[in-house]
């Protein structure tokens, strides 16, 4: 459950990772939420069908972008391992990829409902508990839970990303 009664000037903190096995292949991704505090506020862990691992990084700072915008914040800081999302997001590196543009338009415009947000490229080790909850998403799936909320689920009217369903 999510605690609301933040304050709106309040900073968040997500930490997201996207797994693939192959690339493509079977991908998971994963995150938690924090206060100020660093009180874990949420954390998820969803399986998302066959995609590349460029696609899971973005579609776990996209699921936790829009989960986090169910808590009132100013601002936010984002630690993910994938310097290649890292980098296109700070304007070091640009979108080149056309089945990542979408995916990059939207964690932007998701971007704009803080004040402020700073995005920092971690290594995998200082990010092993988004990396766990990726790769277990991956793991419950591959052991017979074939709920997917996955790729197609990021397409609902809860997950939206424009542009998804002509990746694949």
């Amino acid at each position: 459950m999510i605690n609301k009664s933040i304050p709106r000037q309040a900073r968040l903190t997500l930490r997201t990772d996207g797994a693939s096995r192959g690339n493509p292949g079977h991908a998971g991704i994963g995150g938690i939420i924090s206060d100020g505090a660093g009180n874990k506020l949420f954390s998820f862990s969803e399986y998302i069908g066959e995609v590349t691992n460029n696609v899971a990084e973005y579609s776990a700072l996209i699921f936790g972008l829009r989960e986090a915008a169910r808590v009132k914040s100013g601002s936010m800081v984002i630690y993910s391992d994938s310097e290649l999302l890292v980098k296109q997001l700070n304007g070091f590196y640009k979108v080149k990829n056309a089945g990542l543009k979408p995916l990059f338009k939207e964690a932007k415009k998701l971007l704009t409902r803080y004040t402020g947000v700073t995005i920092y490229h971690v290594p995998r080790e200082d990010n092993k508990e988004a990396d766990k909850l990726a790769n277990q998403a991956i793991d419950d799936y591959l052991a017979g839970n074939k709920q997917i909320t996955g790729v197609e689920g990021l397409l609902s009217d809860k997950h939206g990303v424009p542009g998804q369903g002509s990746l694949f």
